[in-house]
């Protein structure tokens, strides 16, 4: 089964994580926040487990994480009340995963010879990953120092207003656009800021530029 996904992995990649970005734009809500989007999470990381089908023992290291954060979402949803150390474990679990999915991506398109939609497809996709990155990085500065960032305080009793918030700011630093709305305020959260925003310009400068010098010989 998963031989046969393989050569689509891309595809699945990337639409799972454009589900997470903006499925909230067709579902609003707490709904979205609590019950869709863990169930999303957990489709991306089941089309993670297709991308690296070819290397077994990432692959199982995926399916434990998959089953760990299975067994947190299902105990999200009978628990009366937050769990820190559950939030923890799942966070650490997605953070995990997209730091090896990231490194993968962009390990198949170094790689690779051939320049088609495929490649194109795992170049966005990686770049979405970082930005997924990004914000387990500010979502975690936050959770163990509160108030890190300044413009959420607003929100933070609205758990759906507060992780898509972050989002946004962790997406807005990597593409270094910085609209200011949100700020980080301790030295902490300020160099997590600077990192993000660098690797967002490596990645656009390093990568983009290979696969562009690999299609200019390919169509030579």
């Amino acid at each position: 089964m998963t031989e046969k996904l393989y050569s689509y992995r891309f595809e699945l990649f990337l639409f799972s994580q454009i589900a997470i970005l903006f499925g909230s734009l067709i579902i609003p809500g707490d709904f979205f926040e609590t019950i869709i989007s863990p169930i999303l999470f957990l489709i991306n990381l089941v089309a993670g487990i297709v991308l690296i089908s070819k290397k077994k023992k990432l692959m199982w290291f995926f399916i434990i994480l998959l089953l760990v954060s299975g067994i947190v979402f299902s105990a999200d949803l009978f628990k009366s009340q937050n769990n820190r150390f559950l939030d923890f474990l799942n966070m650490g679990t997605y953070f995990l995963f997209y730091i090896f999915v990231t490194f993968e991506i962009i390990g198949q398109i170094w790689k690779t010879k051939v320049i088609n939609k495929n490649v194109i497809f795992g170049l966005i996709s990686g770049y979405i990953a970082l930005g997924l990155i990004s914000f387990f990085i500010c979502l975690s500065i936050e959770m163990v120092y509160p108030s890190s960032f300044e413009g959420l305080k607003a929100t933070i009793n609205q758990s759906q207003l507060f992780t898509e918030r972050l989002m946004y700011y962790a997406y807005i630093t990597l593409m270094t656009i910085g609209y200011g709305e949100i700020v980080p305020v301790t030295s902490l959260a300020q160099k997590a800021a600077i990192l993000i925003g660098m690797m967002g310009q490596f990645y656009l400068v390093i990568l983009t530029a290979i696969v562009v010098g690999k299609y200019i010989n390919q169509k030579k």
